[in-house]
């Protein structure tokens, strides 16, 4: 048997919706989806939306609050990320100051030897990268 799947909504733990699903939707400008609040909201791409009503398969980023959230440790272990997100952009040096605007924060520790990428905390302590 082979599975076909389609990866629909990636769903981030954070303890205050309403400010992360702002961050992000700033960030990448896409709307929140109708039925969002403050437990639960999901951020649809540009033609996109949740499956069902998702027919051009565009994957979706959702958040819903979790009590006794606790952020992340990143390159530690004692509370590891899991996984993070990575955005491209066009220049990082250019889009770090937008990006520290909504509320980022950059991140002491960049292994990037190159400038490939630079990691930053989201709000609520996730890792991201800016790459180009």
């Amino acid at each position: 048997m082979t599975l076909s799947a389609r990866l629909d909504l990636i769903v981030l733990d954070c303890p205050d919706v309403t400010a992360l699903s702002t961050f992000y939707s700033q960030l990448l400008g896409w709307p929140a989806q109708d039925g969002s609040d403050e437990d639960f909201t999901t951020l649809v791409p540009p033609g996109g939306g949740v499956s069902p009503n998702n027919p051009d398969g565009r994957t979706s980023l959702a958040f819903q609050r979790v009590d006794d959230y606790t952020a992340p440790t990143w390159p530690g272990s004692t509370h590891p990320q899991q996984l993070h997100l990575d955005f491209c952009v066009a220049d990082i040096d250019a889009a770090e100051p937008e990006v520290l605007a909504l509320g980022a924060t950059r991140h002491p520790h960049q292994p990037s030897k190159d400038g490939a990428f630079r990691v930053y905390l989201d709000p609520a302590g996730h890792p991201f990268c800016l790459i180009r």
